[in-house]
């Protein structure tokens, strides 16, 4: 159970450290292209503004301050390492000039490819390779002015940041993740005390507990020889067996808690187990006109500890035959699928507990108190399947199905 809350820890903490971690990197990585893209908007306008050339400092044209706090100042030497092109058409769309002067990489029939292509696109400002361009009437006579500006350097930025944090965000969950892992033991000890103490106490009491029941019980005895059996003598033999009972199965859970029972692994056939351990519950539920049908799929056989799983199996049609309600039915299914055996058993009842069905493991609880007392029931017997369950390597799950039925479902294997 221990190692169980550790694994939880880990995994709750390591989960919250992921959400904020990818946070971050969506934060940084939004905020980046929020800032290339505007400082690419930006750029587009200064030129738009002035027909396709950054307008001078001391010019009726001074250049616009920027919009916002991602946008960083544009001066002259930013103008001068800016790389873009402009085409300039007639009202017929044809190319009547063509600037390449600042920038290398493109000639001017690339150039007129590309206002080709933006023409042909039907839009105002878009984008051609790694070009953002927009397109305004000329203000130097009839006609477009296509500004084609070079927004590879953002592109690279943008990529150059998302992989920095991208990096640096794994190294700190791998950090994180070691953190956790040391410092994991020491979160839960508080916890791991707690627990470890109860099961003590729960192992000492159930010890001490034993002389005073064989006490009880022979002192019972005695009473009976020479006095003749009562009903008071039968219901403190009763009573005293069932509190020895009680004992019992507190100590063999508080043995799995603490992973003390050793158990022996072998290969046996399923199929016949649970034929067998069902068949003395027909009886009992013949006599209150419960139908019991088995599903159960032949030859199925599993690695596991026989003993344990007659145990769980019969703790399950237990359950099942004391909660169906009078003339009610009860199924066993088994079957082998995709390297795993499911073991299945519902029955219908008067009426579904109003809690979770995961709550029905919890230790002593009871969905009807009286009745479980009539029955002869501990509250723990659900207890006891789980954990069967877990030492075995596998899981049980509980579900509501329809208005009356209840199914416990396990699954071994795979």
């Amino acid at each position: 159970m221990i190692k169980t809350l550790q694994r939880k820890f880990v995994v709750t903490a390591m989960i919250a450290i992921t959400v904020l971690l990818l946070f971050l990197i969506g934060v940084i990585n939004v905020l980046n292209y929020m800032q290339v893209h505007e400082q690419s908007s930006h750029t587009l306008s200064l030129l738009t503004s002035n027909d396709g050339m950054f307008p001078k400092p001391n010019s009726d044209r001074p250049m616009e301050p920027p919009k916002s706090f991602l946008t960083p100042p544009f001066d002259e030497d930013t103008a001068l390492s800016t790389r873009y092109f402009i085409v300039r058409t007639d009202p017929q769309n044809q190319i009547r000039f063509v600037d390449v002067e600042h920038i290398a990489s493109v000639t001017e029939d690339d150039a007129a490819e590309y206002a080709s292509t933006a023409l042909s696109a039907g839009q105002e400002e878009g984008k051609v390779d790694h070009f953002q361009y927009r397109i305004i009437s000329s203000q130097a006579g009839p006609g477009k002015t296509l500004v084609f500006l070079d927004c590879s350097d953002q592109f690279y930025s943008i990529f150059r940041v998302l992989t920095i944090s991208a990096l640096a965000a794994l190294l700190c969950w791998a950090l994180m993740l070691l953190l956790v892992l040391l410092l994991s033991k020491k979160a839960i000890r508080p916890v791991a005390v707690s627990l470890e103490k109860q099961k003590q106490f729960v192992t000492n009491a159930g010890h001490e507990i034993k002389t005073p029941l064989a006490i009880i019980m022979s002192n019972t005895d005695a009473m009976e020889l020479h006095q003749g059996p009562t009903k008071w003598s039968h219901n403190i033999r009763t009573q005293t067996a069932r509190l020895n009972g009680l004992m019992q199965n507190l100590l063999l859970l508080a043995k799995m808690d603490e992973a003390s029972v050793k158990l022996t692994f072998a290969d046996f056939n399923l199929s016949l187990l649970v034929q067998e351990t069902i068949s003395p519950y027909m009886e009992p539920a013949a006599m209150r006109s419960i139908t019991l049908e088995s599903i159960v799929s032949p030859d199925i056989c599993i690695h596991s500890n026989r003993d344990h799983m007659a145990q769980l199996i019969s703790i399950l049609m237990d359950n099942a035959v004391k909660y169906t309600d009078a003339g009610g039915h009860i199924v066993v299914f088994l079957k082998n699928a995709d390297k795993r055996v499911t073991l299945r058993i519902k029955n219908t009842c008067d009426h579904l507990p109003d809690i979770s069905p995961d709550r029905l493991f919890d230790r002593f609880y009871r969905g009807d108190a009286a009745r479980t007392q009539k029955n002869g029931g501990y509250g723990i017997g659900l207890s006891m399947a789980k954990a069967i369950v877990e030492a075995l390597g596998g899981s049980i799950s509980a579900k509501y199905e329809e208005d009356n039925i209840i199914a416990f479902t396990v699954k071994l294997g795979g």
